[in-house]
């Protein structure tokens, strides 16, 4: 089990990257969430197998048609047991 927080900045923001993030993350197999935060990046946090969560990680630095991803920080972070999906945070 691999669990990473995300931050993801540029044009991220008013281009359904939350959205697609989650769509991705499903896809995939990963649980976590996805949110905006007031500075106008993504945060994100995933958990999952070590090789599922790379590969969300790996999304995250193109993102959805109309998003520009100019740069993508991550660190590892303890898994949390409670999280069986992934969803959007408000």
């Amino acid at each position: 089990m691999k669990a990473i927080q995300v931050n993801v900045s540029g044009r991220v923001q008013g281009v359904c990257f939350r959205a697609a993030t989650r769509d991705e993350a499903r896809r995939i197999g990963v649980a976590g969430w996805v949110r905006n935060l007031s500075d106008g990046t993504v945060e994100v946090l995933a958990q999952g197998p070590e090789d599922k969560v790379d590969r969300l990680l790996s999304w995250c630095y193109q993102g959805p048609p109309g998003a520009y991803v100019a740069g993508v920080d991550y660190t590892e972070v303890p898994a949390d047991p409670s999280l069986n999906t992934f969803s959007i945070r408000y």
